[in-house]
C-alpha cells in the first residue's frame, strides 16, 4: 500500500467535510458581522505621559450595527458618548456637545477601529488600516495600524483581542507613548 504525501494528505483532508476553515481577516470578520454584540461592560485603564497616575473608568457599551457605538461611563462620574454614522456627541455634568467626526480625524481613527471589528466591516477597516491577524477563532489579536501618515503620528497601532466572536480588550498606542487599555465583558442578554 503507497503512502500518500503529506501536502497531499493535507489536502485531503482539508477537503474532508466537517473541515475547519482557514482562520483568516476574512473568517474573523465573518465570525463578528454573524454575532454583533448587543451590550457589554467595560474597565479602561489610560496611561498619559503627563499624569502621575493612570485615569480609570468603567460603565458600559452599546453597541447597534453597523455605526451607533455608545459608551456610558458610570465611574469616576458620570459621561455619555454617542458615535452615530459621522457624528459624535459628547453630553457630561449636563452639557451636551455635537462634533463631526470628520472635523477630528484622530477620533474618528479610534472609534472607527472599534466600530468596524464589532460590525465585522472589513471594508471600513481596510479603508483605514493594514491589518494583522495572529492566533486562533478561541484567542485572536487584530492589530491595526493606521494607513494615513497624518493619523500614523496620533497612533501608532490599536490591538483588539477576542475569543469566537467576542471582543474582550482593546488597546491603544498613540504616537507620543501615552497609551489606553480597555477590558470588556459581555452583558448577558
Amino acid at each position: 500500500m503507497r503512502r500518500l504525501p503529506g501536502a497531499a494528505l493535507g489536502a485531503l483532508l482539508a477537503m474532508a467535510p466537517g473541515a475547519r476553515a482557514a482562520w483568516d481577516v476574512a473568517a474573523l470578520m465573518q465570525l463578528l458581522h454573524a454575532h454583533p454584540p448587543g451590550r457589554a461592560t467595560f474597565h479602561e485603564t489610560k496611561r498619559v505621559s503627563v499624569l502621575d497616575r493612570p485615569l480609570e473608568s468603567s460603565g458600559e457599551l452599546v453597541f447597534t450595527p453597523p455605526d451607533r457605538l455608545e459608551k456610558r461611563v458610570t465611574s469616576p462620574g458620570a459621561e455619555r458618548i454617542v458615535a452615530d454614522r459621522e457624528r459624535l456627541v459628547l453630553e457630561r455634568a449636563g452639557r451636551k456637545q455635537v462634533l463631526e467626526l470628520r472635523d477630528y480625524p484622530e477620533v474618528a481613527v479610534l472609534i472607527e477601529s472599534i466600530r468596524g471589528t464589532l460590525a465585522g466591516d472589513r471594508e471600513a477597516l481596510d479603508r483605514l488600516y493594514t491589518l494583522e491577524l495572529s492566533g486562533d477563532e478561541r484567542a485572536w489579536r487584530l492589530v491595526l495600524k493606521p494607513r494615513d501618515p497624518a493619523l500614523r503620528r496620533l497612533v501608532e497601532r490599536v490591538e483588539i483581542d477576542g475569543a469566537g466572536a467576542r471582543v474582550e480588550r482593546v488597546a491603544v498606542d498613540q504616537a507620543d507613548g501615552d497609551r489606553s487599555l480597555m477590558q470588556i465583558a459581555p452583558v448577558a442578554r
